[in-house]
């Protein structure tokens, strides 16, 4: 156990913590990573402020592939981690490249559910815990919740950051009839579904028509308000300010082959160069923590745009939220078939409050939500000539602050303080259903 605090009541900010929820993770810290890892973080440090006292149950750090032990400053002292062993097959099971499937089903750590059930049902009945919280896209964390719900009799909230079983993915064969198994099973006890967009709670609701729409509810990613306030409050006096030299454009994170392929648009910098419209003078593409810089670094010397397009390491969050704040604009990526998903990069870059290029499909959530929020210049991932107009147009509004930028109303309803408060009222209303409303 991380921190520790006494069962029971108590206050927060003058608010009484009537109830305690369960908040069962892979993700947090010192995980290494940055928007993935910040929901859980952030749901648990907002919760006490409306009446909720959360205890998380993660991984043991060595079961990471990576990890960033400074990040563990960011958990709350108040809030109460425990952590259950586990192993990630593929680095710590393995030999020669090879470990049994049972030890990897329903993904590589597998092996976590047999300590992490037994210590959460024991946390459940030492801490009086009403409510189990799990969270995807590690499917080991809702097979936990799914057997301690059953075991405990809790009511259950089981959340999707991405849709889990999609068709032909997962690819092996195995692996995704027990996903599709897993689903099923989940929804046939869950009291809540917890999704991030609006595609994704009319996919589960056309897939699971027995299930009643209404539990399905939606609360979407956000950024950190105050870790953006730390990443401010260190910038050069003239961080924001146009500068001379190329306009910047920054594709922060991972950049996946097949949701987020980069080809259309390496190619449609290559012809703009080869035809004198782009130049490594007037332009300049970061990809920043890649997740494949020597694939990359391949592809764009193939087609002679390495001095356009530059593959920068992974840095700190905070450092990542601070080039987002000062560079000139800012990427997604997200091919059609993630329409039912956002990244969860998107409400910080809107806090960022830089231009937004994003190359998604127009009828996707990540299109939509951006026309929500009024801003952003779309171009379809696979259409180079929308690629070139889009890339064209960013350089010309970037360069004469024209962009069309969100409201700070719009912004701040994506804060994870605003997101924490929306599950809260979710669990509010569960107790409510059950008779079991704190005074």
């Amino acid at each position: 156990m991380d921190h520790g605090t006494a069962s029971g009541a108590g206050s927060a900010n003058g608010r009484r913590i009537d109830h305690t929820a369960l908040l069962i993770a892979f993700h947090f810290p010192p995980i290494q990573g940055s928007s993935g890892v910040q929901r859980t973080l952030r749901f648990a440090q907002h919760l006490p402020a409306f009446g909720w006292r959360p205890v998380v149950l993660t991984i043991v750090p060595e079961a990471y592939e990576a990890v960033r032990p400074a990040s563990s400053s960011e958990i709350p002292a108040t809030v109460e981690v425990h952590r259950a062993h586990g192993f990630d097959a593929a680095r710590q099971l393995s030999w020669r490249g090879r470990y049994p499937r049972m030890v990897a089903m329903p993904d590589r750590w597998a092996t976590w559910q047999y300590w992490a059930v037994r210590k959460a049902l024991r946390v459940a009945r030492t801490l009086r815990v009403d409510i189990v919280w799990s969270t995807f896209p590690i499917a080991t964390a809702h097979l936990i919740g799914l057997k301690v719900a059953r075991r405990s009799g809790l009511p259950w909230v089981a959340e999707f950051r991405d849709p889990m079983w999609q068709g032909d993915y997962p690819p092996d064969r195995r692996v995704n009839a027990m996903w599709k198994r897993m689903e099923g099973e989940i929804f046939g006890r869950a009291t809540r579904i917890v999704v991030t967009t609006p595609g994704a709670a009319d996919e589960y609701a056309g897939r699971f028509p027995g299930y009643p729409p209404e539990r399905i509810v939606l609360i979407s990613n956000g950024f950190d308000e105050e870790t953006f306030q730390r990443a401010t409050a260190s910038l050069p006096a003239a961080g924001t300010q146009t500068r001379d030299g190329p306009v910047t454009l920054l594709h922060s994170g991972i950049v996946y082959r097949s949701e987020r392929d980069p080809t259309q648009l390496f190619s449609a910098i290559a012809r703009m160069k080869a035809q004198g419209r782009l130049s490594a003078s007037r332009f300049q593409l970061v990809l920043r923590a890649s997740g494949d810089d020597v694939g990359f670094a391949r592809d764009v010397a193939r087609l002679g745009i390495d001095d356009i397009v530059r593959l920068e390491p992974h840095v700190d969050y905070v450092q990542a939220l601070q080039e987002m704040l000062t560079v000139d604009g800012l990427l997604l990526l997200q091919a059609s078939n993630c329409n039912a998903q956002v990244p969860a990069k998107l409400y910080e870059y809107l806090r960022a409050g830089r231009p937004i290029v994003a190359l998604t499909d127009p009828l996707g959530d990540t299109a939509r939500t951006l026309g929500s929020a009024g801003t952003g210049i779309l171009a379809r991932l696979d259409s180079m000539d929308e690629i070139e107009s889009a890339l064209l147009q960013f350089i010309d509004e970037a360069r004469a602050g024209t962009w069309l930028r969100p409201s700070s109303e719009t912004v701040a309803s994506f804060s994870r303080r605003s997101q924490a408060g929306q599950l809260a009222g979710l669990l509010d209303s569960i107790m409510a259903e059950q008779g079991l409303a704190g005074s």
